[in-house]
């Protein structure tokens, strides 16, 4: 039986594939219009389509516009490997790599950034206009690879450390309904995924590392998910960002260190961030700005250490460690039950001789602290030429090291009626004790 509405691009017609699969995709697209014109045939009419990308490299040279919904694109491999290791490995060094580049069903997103046009250079935009909303989009087992990082006049000794292209994976203008990007790969892209406007969003199970910017959530939204991923960002940009954003679960994500922060709520209100492992060089690691309110942070694991490869020790994200690991303005948040560990030597914590602070509440009110974990001491931490095994080395080592001296938690004399409990000894939390609750740490002598 010959079903129209599944479409293998090898097999299309129009176009070559391998030479530019947006022309092949936007054909393919085209003619799903054709076959489903009227909105009303039999109670249906409009099922949509899924197109094929059997695994292969795949050029793209002409962006694809998706207009239609109940749209699937999906591949046979998500493909991604390190792009950023082998470009700082020796290039006599790379005939004795088993492969240089990401696999799987690839995109090699050929297109030119324009500073004018944020979506301009996004491999995918979604948009449509009316009513109802665009929906039902997927995007699946498939990797968006932005080839190659460009000079940023930073002064950046390897281009391709930069985490600069203007290039996007997938970029939805509009707002949407139920959207799923799962099981993808994205790879050396600025913008991972740039999302406006979503409404029961789904971002589950996908490897998105090596980007300047992971997730963006942005204009608003409600009653969406990130979990399971695997990502990190550059130390320029977001790994998760979000903003007027309400209902938002972000859980049991794996989230990599070098972004400026983890995860960064902007004016986002009764969500939940749980069960992540967070892992960062940088202080900043959780920031809830600008009202972030009713929101709770439970059962996440915080680690902040130093950057032990060699190529990346010249970045950070210019924050000190007077900002705070998890930094929170707005009212009525709760923290609970949190393990932080802050394992770095002396000599790189800044300003000299500071005390890192680990839960900073800069401002609001009723917000609630209680049963979180602080460990803190010195690193012995060596550096290395090798990503992989520097990293694993570092994480590995928990020997016995001096204690390193931190304020658990610091409340600024603007935020007041807050409760404290359990989160720190008496020497460790700071806090204007007649504005705000506060039960200490038992010690031992």
């Amino acid at each position: 039986m010959d079903n129209t509405n599944y479409y293998d691009v090898t097999k299309w017609s129009i176009g070559d594939p391998y030479q530019d699969i947006g022309v092949v995709i936007n054909s393919i697209i085209d003619d799903i219009k054709k076959h489903q014109m009227d909105s009303d045939v039999n109670n249906g009419g409009k099922p949509g389509a899924v197109i094929y990308l059997p695994p292969a490299d795949y050029h793209l040279k002409t962006q694809v516009v998706i207009d239609i919904s109940f749209l699937k694109i999906m591949g046979a491999g998500h493909g991604f490997t390190s792009s950023s290791i082998r470009y700082n490995v020796p290039e006599d060094q790379w005939p004795d790599l088993h492969e240089l580049w990401p696999g799987g069903s690839r995109i090699l997103v050929d297109l030119k950034a324009d500073d004018h046009d944020e979506s301009a250079a996004a491999a995918f935009y979604v948009k449509r206009e009316g009513d109802p909303r665009i929906s039902s989009v997927e995007f699946a087992n498939f990797c968006i690879d932005g080839v190659h990082f460009v000079d940023d006049g930073t002064g950046e000794p390897n281009p391709e450390n930069t985490y600069v292209n203007g290039k996007t994976g997938i970029y939805v203008g509009s707002a949407q309904d139920s959207f799923r990007i799962t099981e993808m790969g994205f790879v050396y892209l600025e913008h991972g995924l740039t999302i406006y406007n979503a409404d029961a969003l789904t971002i589950h199970n996908n490897f998105i590392a090596e980007c300047g910017n992971c997730i963006e959530l942005r204009g608003w939204g409600q009653a969406s998910k990130v979990t399971d991923n695997l990502m990190g960002a550059g130390f320029k940009g977001y790994s998760i960002y979000a903003e007027n954003f309400a209902q938002l679960l972000v859980t049991a994500n794996n989230i990599f260190p070098r972004g400026a922060s983890s995860v960064h709520f902007n004016k986002v209100t009764r969500s939940l961030l749980s069960n992540n492992i967070l892992h960062a060089f940088y202080p900043g690691m959780v920031i809830l700005e600008n009202g972030s309110s009713e929101n709770l942070i439970a059962t996440n694991h915080f680690l902040r250490d130093h950057e032990p490869w060699t190529p990346m020790q010249m970045h950070d994200n210019g924050l000190d460690d007077l900002f705070g690991l998890l930094t929170i303005s707005g009212n009525n948040n709760s923290v609970i039950g949190n393990h932080f560990s802050e394992i770095i030597d002396q000599e790189y914590i800044k300003p000299v001789d500071a005390r890192p602070v680990i839960i900073h509440l800069v401002a609001g009110r009723e917000n609630y602290i209680a049963n979180n974990n602080v460990v803190a001491s010195e690193a012995h931490a060596q550096s290395g030429d090798s990503a992989f095994a520097a990293q694993v080395d570092s994480l590995l080592t928990v020997e016995e090291a001096a204690p390193l001296q931190v304020i658990t938690v610091l409340i600024e004399d603007q935020a007041q009626k807050n409760t404290v409990l359990d989160s720190g000894s008496e020497q460790q939390v700071h806090l204007d004790k007649t504005m705000n609750a506060f039960r200490a740490t038992p010690t031992i002598n």
